[in-house]
């Protein structure tokens, strides 16, 4: 996955487009995609990135994407339906970027530290999707065999963990406490509580499990 899978391609034009796969036509131009779900969840995260998340019910993203709401019910039967994709999304995109850090690290000691500090970059570099991410009672919303946009980044710590440690009988106790190493580090940095500091995360975080030289 890659961050920039939820674009959406519009296009005006002097006649009328034709309605899309939703059995709508788009105000102004047509979705080539014809991923109408896709184009919300990234509209809705362009307000999140832009510090505009104060507004993301369905009609304001429908505005945003050029339908009418009504459109937009058949993916997204209310606002709880719509806070969880941005959520999931959210969670796909730390996963990602995680990935990215540990394979640029080269994995083992260095791809585990690297992840670490993704992980507290990114709540840095994107506050209210951080926030709104870890917000959403999801597990609930996965019990018909769903996937957690969170497993991603919840699998790649436990690979990191078994590698720092390769000794550990059980690594469910250590990747916890690594996971509220930089989460605890991440909330406090969001709260004003600790000023960023990148050398100062990649200190701390190098302080789990004897990573730091």
């Amino acid at each position: 996955m890659t961050v920039d899978d939820n674009s959406v391609n519009l296009e005006s034009g002097l006649a009328a487009p034709a309605p899309d796969a939703e059995g709508t036509v788009p105000r102004g131009g047509s979705y080539h995609h014809g991923d109408l779900r896709a184009a919300v969840i990234a509209a809705g995260m362009k307000r999140l990135a832009e510090g505009d998340g104060s507004d993301l019910g369905l009609r304001a993203l429908a505005r945003d994407v050029g339908v009418s709401a009504t459109a937009l019910y058949r993916h997204f039967p209310d606002k709880e339906a719509l806070l969880d994709a941005l959520a999931d999304e959210g969670l796909r995109r730390l996963g990602a970027l995680q990935a990215q850090a540990w394979l640029k690290a080269g994995g083992g000691k260095a791809g585990f530290l690297a992840t670490g500090i993704a992980y507290v970059r990114f709540a840095h570099d994107e506050p209210a999707i951080f926030r709104l991410s870890f917000t959403r009672q999801m597990p609930e919303r996965y019990r018909d065999g769903g996937a957690d946009g969170g497993e991603t980044a919840y699998h790649l710590l436990r690979a990191g963990v078994a590698q720092a440690l390769p000794d550990l009988d059980d690594p469910e106790p250590a990747s916890l406490h690594a996971w509220a190493v930089v989460h605890g580090l991440a909330m406090l940095i969001l709260d004003h509580r600790v000023a960023w500091d990148e050398t100062m995360v990649e200190k701390v975080v190098g302080l789990t499990f004897g990573v730091a030289e």
